[in-house]
């Protein structure tokens, strides 16, 4: 309980002193005006670099699905490679087969 006294107290101290803050001020009008321009150039920045991440972005999707085509290429060409090596064993077996037949025949 005694934290929201505390908490109240210091609230209704920070408005008074807000409401006596004098606006008039050259030095705090210069303040403002500077935080304001730096605040459209802050935003000018973050309207960039959100441009540059989203076009990083398409980017990185874009290679990703490279990646992905190229590895199933890859993949492919791997499974065709051991059904040419397979038709090659068993082209061999049977050249073996029909040799061995052939020696019989000429026995």
């Amino acid at each position: 309980m005694n934290s929201i006294i505390e908490k109240e107290k210091k609230l209704n101290q920070a408005l008074s002193e807000l409401k006596n803050l004098d606006l008039s001020s050259p030095d705090l009008k210069n303040n403002i005006d500077n935080l304001s321009s730096q605040k459209t150039q802050l935003e000018i920045e973050k309207s960039q670099l959100e441009y540059k991440y989203k076009s990083l972005l398409e980017e990185h999707t874009n290679l990703t699905k490279k990646i992905e085509e190229i590895q199933n290429k890859e993949k492919l060409e791997q499974k065709k490679q051991i059904e040419f090596s397979e038709k090659i064993d068993e082209l061999n077996q049977e050249t073996d087969t029909l040799l061995e037949e052939i020696d019989k025949w000429q026995m």
